[in-house]
């Protein structure tokens, strides 16, 4: 197959501006979207959910990345990519502010909807973002640049739970399943309706800081970039579509990053309920709560070391190979460890190790995403930007393994009860992260031989 001729960015300018407003963004971006994490077990508290049920927050959220990646690219096409990043913004802040009345009625299907709507922002601006950041520099350091913004996201990642817990959910224990199943029907509504309505303020507060933003970027001085697709501007999106699946290295691309997606949200979301199910919760009750701050601190030193590395000592395919291996290996001790065994660390409850190890999940992961994307974009010439919206669809991971992994939870914790076994054996929570081998073994596959491809016909 003759591949597209290379696009060449007509930018030419400064990178240091435009990393600084797509850091800032990001940021904010980071806090949003490591809100859910916390969100689970507190919905599943909420609106007296199972712990499969909370899981649809993940699925709603990540799943509007999938519905909305086409389109988005077709909004890219139209507004241009610094409009698309305002307009992305935008409808985030709106997703916010839905949060408001869903509150009220303690809905959670509109909370649901709310952060599909969120999702689909977010969608819009990662299509404008990310192929953004690979252009406006070199490619080889395309993966530290893409790092830059991963600090910036994760960090937020990490503030954003102790945030919510400080702000909103610092009485959690005065919410306790326990102290709730003693009230009765009228007393529960009641208590469980104040809960919910400590989700107004903060979400209303949120939103308002983002529309100021979206104004921010549409004055700041973003320049606009030129993918070189002027030799499709002709083509129908469906026959761009077609096309683009003709790059095996783009579409082994968006099966890898879907699974990543996967390992990156159950590291980071899942690692609440796993705590509270083991029983860390702490003096206030709340310690729980912010366990994903654990998994997001493990991602920033993870981008930390891919600044000081790539490229300069290590190439973005040899980082991806050793975050494959890594992954490999903290998922057979978490699946494999007992859930007695535990550690104590300075300032906070003693935990048992197999959390900290999904923690650690964070610090493998964490090189992922900025070495796909440029591999699985590299020699797309014009079809860049669909092969960026293509990549977006593969978020559905987060989507869907949640889901899955919260069916997996609730199967095997009501066969344990079923047959009498005691809580200090392996519960659902910990023997399901085993979904995981398949997603490390195709970080490593892709890694070693998937991103070389550039034919179907002869696998080179």
């Amino acid at each position: 197959m003759n591949t597209t001729k290379t696009a060449t960015p007509i930018y030419q300018g400064g990178v240091l501006i435009p990393m600084l407003i797509l850091t800032s963004l990001f940021f904010i971006l980071g806090f949003v979207t490591w809100l859910n994490g916390p969100l689970i077990p507190f919905f599943e508290l909420a609106c007296e959910l199972t712990e499969s049920q909370a899981y649809f927050v993940t699925f709603a959220f990540y799943i509007a990345y999938f519905v909305m990646a086409i389109p988005s690219s077709w909004v890219i096409e139209k507004v241009g990519y610094k409009n698309g990043i305002s307009l992305g913004l935008l409808i985030i802040a709106c997703g916010a502010f839905m949060f408001y009345p869903a509150a009220a009625t303690r809905t959670f299907v509109f909370f649901l909807l709310a952060l599909f709507v969120m999702g689909t922002g977010l969608a819009i601006l990662q299509t404008a973002a990310n192929p953004y950041v690979v252009v406006i520099g070199p490619r080889e350091s395309a993966a530290a640049r893409i790092s830059v913004l991963g600090i910036a996201n994760k960090l937020a990642g990490f503030l954003a739970p102790l945030v919510l817990t400080a702000l909103v959910l610092s009485n959690m224990k005065e919410y306790t399943a326990d102290k709730i199943a003693l009230l009765d029907s009228v007393q529960k509504s009641k208590v469980l309706d104040d809960l919910a309505l400590q989700l107004q303020h903060p979400y209303l507060l949120m939103g308002v800081i983002i529309v100021f933003l979206a104004f921010l970027v549409k004055l700041a001085p973003l320049p606009e970039i030129d993918l070189g697709d002027d030799e499709i501007m002709n083509v129908s999106m469906l026959q761009q579509l077609k096309n683009a699946f003709k790059y095996p290295q783009l579409v082994l691309g968006v099966i890898t990053l879907m699974l990543y997606l996967a390992a990156e949200v159950l590291a980071g979301d899942s690692i609440g309920g796993f705590g509270k199910q083991l029983g860390v919760y702490g003096a206030n009750g709340d310690f729980y709560l912010k366990l994903t701050s654990f998994t997001m601190t493990a991602m920033v030193i993870g981008y930390i070391i891919g600044i000081i590395l790539i490229p300069k000592y290590v190439s973005q395919v040899t980082a991806l190979k050793a975050s494959a291996i890594l992954g490999l290996i903290l998922v057979a001790l978490i699946v494999s460890l007992s859930p007695e065994l535990q550690i104590q660390l300075p300032g906070i409850p003693e935990l048992p190790i197999v959390l900290l190890l999904v923690a650690l999940l964070g610090l493998a992961n964490a090189l992922c995403w900025p070495a796909i994307w440029p591999l699985a974009l590299q020699d797309l010439g014009g079809y860049t930007k669909i092969g960026s919206a293509i990549l977006i669809m593969g978020i559905i991971g987060g989507a869907i393994f949640p889901l899955l992994y919260g069916a997996l939870v609730e199967n095997i914790n009501n066969a344990n009860v079923a047959e009498g076994i005691a809580d200090t054996a392996k519960s659902g929570n910990q023997v399901a992260y085993a979904i995981l081998f398949p997603a490390y073994l195709m970080l490593l596959f892709f890694a070693f031989k998937g991103h070389k491809y550039r034919s179907w016909s002869t696998n080179k």
